[in-house]
């Protein structure tokens, strides 16, 4: 039996076991992220329970009963003798708020937001449809907390520049939309960075574009404005110098529509910027990919249903660039690029009418 099947029997029963440990585990450090227990540990030395609860201001049966999942699942050491608790340094690195875009245990978020939604997708399995994007109460939160690491420690500094000659026409000023802002964190940084360019974000998400507008007066962006409004029926035309999406695309309900939209936005010699997952659109091209397995379960559960939810074709999160250039070139567009970034998990396509 192949190594893909598991092994022998008792082999791929130990591996269901490490599995439901793992799984347990993957919800209780999404918990330890939410209440802000490893930024807590990383800030103390050994301490107990009770003071852990404390300075964290959290219940103590409830820190105790999260500890003892932590030990058991190596995140966390313990000294019996001593009753103490300590969170290494070398794990801190990858949970805390502190790790910027490394910090694994945001994702972690995912797991149950997908299970929130788990009796909905049986059904659609039974009866076909979709899951509405309503029915994931804390998503656009997560998602914008996952992605806004990555745009702080990437998008002005390594992603625009990718685009040949974009940062200096920014600064220079011009026309530019982000299609599907979500809670719009991308257009406030390039806002912030290109002050003599104008910036204007569209989501269906109101409470999506609500957060990106108290974003912009925060920072008091007068060159950020977000409007409230379906991708797919944008209306706009020859408007923009530069458009981009970030993970957008394969979510809608109608990516044909979106994509035909954008096109018709752009002004001669316009800019496409389109980020994507990293992905194969080939099933048998993703079995080594890093987060298979996860891609295709927030497919499923997110991306795909929704978008079937509307009506839509479903296309999924891994779209892959075959699927992209396909779509590419039926909306209109005449130029494909896929642009060089080591990233194993996003692909950047540039993309011109």
């Amino acid at each position: 039996m192949s190594e893909a099947q598991g092994g022998g029997p008792a082999e791929f029963a130990g591996r269901m076991l490490r599995m439901m440990n793992e799984a347990a585990l993957a919800l209780m450090v999404s918990v330890g992220h939410r209440t802000g227990l490893f930024d807590v540990m990383a800030a103390m030395p050994a301490a107990t329970s009770a003071e852990i609860a404390s300075r964290a201001s959290l219940d103590e049966r409830y820190v105790r009963e999260w500890l003892a999942v932590m030990t058991t699942g190596r995140i966390v050491e313990h000294d019996g003798a001593a009753g103490s608790y300590s969170l290494p340094a070398g794990h801190a690195a990858w949970l805390t708020r502190a790790a910027g875009m490394d910090n694994l245990a945001a994702g972690m978020q995912y797991i149950g937001l997908m299970a929130l939604v788990e009796d909905q997708i049986v059904d659609c399995f039974r009866h076909g449809g979709g899951v509405p994007y309503s029915a994931f109460p804390r998503f656009q939160a997560v998602m914008a907390e996952d992605s806004g690491a990555v745009r702080d420690a990437t998008l002005i500094d390594v992603t625009l520049p990718l685009v040949p000659g974009m940062t200096h026409r920014l600064g220079e000023g011009i026309e530019v939309a982000d299609v599907g802002c979500g809670s719009g964190h991308a257009v406030n940084l390039m806002a912030e960075a290109f002050p003599r360019s104008r910036f204007t974000g569209f989501d269906f998400s109101g409470a999506g574009i609500a957060a990106a507008r108290q974003e912009a007066r925060r920072k008091g962006l007068a060159n950020a404005r977000f409007e409230e409004r379906d991708a797919a029926r944008l209306g706009e035309a020859g408007r923009f110098d530069f458009i981009t999406t970030f993970d957008a695309v394969h979510d809608q309900a109608r990516p044909d529509l979106v994509l035909a939209a954008i096109a018709d936005a752009l002004r001669p010699g316009g800019v496409y910027l389109c980020v994507d997952t990293a992905a194969s659109s080939k099933l048998a091209e993703n079995l080594e990919h890093p987060l298979g397995p996860f891609l295709y379960t927030v497919s499923c559960m997110h991306c795909m249903t929704v978008s079937l939810a509307h009506g839509g074709a479903g296309i999924g999160a891994c779209m892959g660039e075959a699927k992209a250039r396909e779509l590419v070139a039926a909306a209109g567009f005449s130029k494909f690029k896929r642009l060089p970034i080591d990233d194993a998990f996003s692909v950047l396509y540039e993309i011109q009418v």
